[in-house]
């Protein structure tokens, strides 16, 4: 804990060429408070929280802090900015520990607050003499007082089973785990609640059912295959493990909104598991991607759709592994067939149709896929230098209208497909309300071939209802051709 008013006198006390961690300033200039007093209140406070030997050891200690900045902090004062954090663990602690030096600091009375921290501050401490009813003590203290995450109510259980189920090499085994469960929360750190989806989709992906089970039917299905072996143990935690990896690659690799629907998550979740060869993964997950994207966004159909029938292949690719990557192609292709893309569906769905407003990250996506095809066409590499910027931000941001929103010239036709374009965000903003005429050059230096184009025929022909609707045809038969899944 660092107490520090950077308006009045700091007294800093070392021991040889250790620096204690602890600062205080004084309260106010009326108070005197004496040296040595305030050296044994310090010397006290720094001893509850580290043990000065040739080591440091710290008394207080977080689960899984790979980066050390708690025991840093304690043992120096150091804290770098929350910024550096690389995982979501890392980041909350970071600035907690601001958040607090920021408290300090604001403490009209900073020695007050010491003494409170020393005299009214307590800890309930719990000696347990025997490593295995660890886990017992956990549970029943949990059950008593604040609720915890089912993830770890199903580790702690896993642990308790591989402690009672000694069969000689119980140090082997737990250091396994505890070596499989430190890799989980390194994953875990990276994403936002990418840590109980992982525990559902482990569950599910090892059931036969039709929905995805919730968190606490997880962890009841997996204790129930465990069945006291230790063995079990250690392999539902790897699987755990090999599916939160799995989970964090999908987030990584794949864009909204074809990952927006959580049954068309667990289906490319469990192609990924199966570990086909790499050009025969890619063959699978690019047929799931466009149907993802056929079913919930150019149909725009909500996620209570097909969900049965996803859920239900999800779980034959995983218990089926006689089950070829040809005849999960022929499966998936029947997920798709009542929504399949020809010329005239894809003219009932996006012709002289609002394509902007409620569907900003279909279209981001939409347009970006035929960047791509632009670039394939003439034999030219896509870049995702542009891109990266564009997905970084929000996709309304990153939307432009051709012919502005604001202005009356070509009014009824602003939100059509044909009308439309993606711009890095920046620039976007700085377009605002301009004239197509305007921004032709800006569209021509942005080096992406959709914003080439348009301005081109800008140039050409300027910028008016009859080429809204020729750009929107061509983009409607590209579409036509490349979600046709037949």
């Amino acid at each position: 804990m660092l107490l520090n008013n950077p308006d009045r006198e700091i007294l800093t006390i070392e021991k040889g060429s250790k620096w204690l961690g602890i600062r205080v300033g004084f309260a106010t200039n009326d108070e005197v408070i004496q040296k040595s007093s305030l050296e044994r209140e310090l010397q006290e406070l720094q001893e509850l929280l580290v043990k000065s030997d040739e080591v440091s050891l710290i008394l207080l200690r977080t689960n899984h802090d790979g980066s050390g900045y708690f025991a840093n902090f304690l043992r120096n004062g150091t804290c770098p900015p929350v910024p550096e954090a690389k995982t979501l663990a890392d980041r909350e602690l970071l600035t907690a520990i601001h958040e607090c030096q920021r408290f300090v600091d604001q403490w009209e009375n900073p020695m007050e607050l010491l003494r409170t921290l020393k005299n009214q501050l307590w800890f309930i401490f719990y000696q347990i003499h025997k490593v295995e009813t660890v886990y017992t003590t956990f549970e029943v203290l949990n059950n008593r007082g604040l609720e915890v995450s089912f993830l770890e109510r199903l580790k702690n259980r896993l642990m308790e089973a591989a402690f009672q189920g000694n069969q000689g090499n119980s140090n082997e085994h737990i250091d396994e785990l505890h070596g499989i469960w430190g890799n989980f929360y390194r994953t875990v750190g990276l994403r936002e609640g990418v840590d109980s989806e992982a525990l559902t989709f482990a569950a599910t992906l090892r059931s036969s059912v039709s929905k995805v089970l919730s968190e606490k039917d997880a962890v009841g299905r997996l204790i129930h295959q465990v069945s006291g072996s230790v063995a079990k143990t250690i392999e539902i935690s790897g699987w755990l493990l090999k599916v939160v990896n799995t989970l964090n690659r999908l987030y990584e690799e794949m864009r909204q909104p074809v990952i927006k629907v959580q049954h068309a998550r667990l289906l490319a979740v469990s192609i990924m598991l199966r570990d086909f060869p790499e050009a025969e993964e890619r063959k699978l997950l690019n047929l799931w991607e466009k149907t993802s994207y056929l079913i919930f966004g150019l149909h725009r159909k909500d996620a209570r759709n097909e969900k049965g029938n996803f859920i239900r292949l999800t779980c034959e690719i995983q218990n089926n592994l006689d089950l070829s990557s040809d005849d999960i192609l022929k499966k998936i292709r029947r997920l798709s067939a009542d929504y399949n893309c020809d010329i005239d569906v894809a003219y009932d769905l996006l012709y002289m149709t609002d394509c902007y407003n409620r569907w900003e990250p279909e279209l981001r996506y939409l347009l970006c896929r035929y960047e791509e095809h632009l670039a394939k066409e003439r034999g030219q590499t896509f870049s995702n230098e542009q891109w990266n910027r564009i997905w970084q931000e929000s996709p309304s941001r990153s939307i432009e209208h051709i012919s502005p929103q604001s202005s009356d010239r070509n009014y009824d036709h602003r939100h059509w497909l044909g009308n439309l374009l993606i711009l890095p965000p920046q620039l976007n903003s700085q377009l605002g309300d301009k004239s197509p005429e305007s921004k032709a050059d800006d569209y021509q230096r942005t080096g992406l071939l959709i914003a080439a184009d348009v301005a081109e025929t800008i140039k050409k022909d300027g910028w008016g209802q009859e080429e809204i609707e020729s750009r929107t045809g061509d983009i409607l038969h590209w579409i036509s051709d490349e979600f046709d899944l037949t």
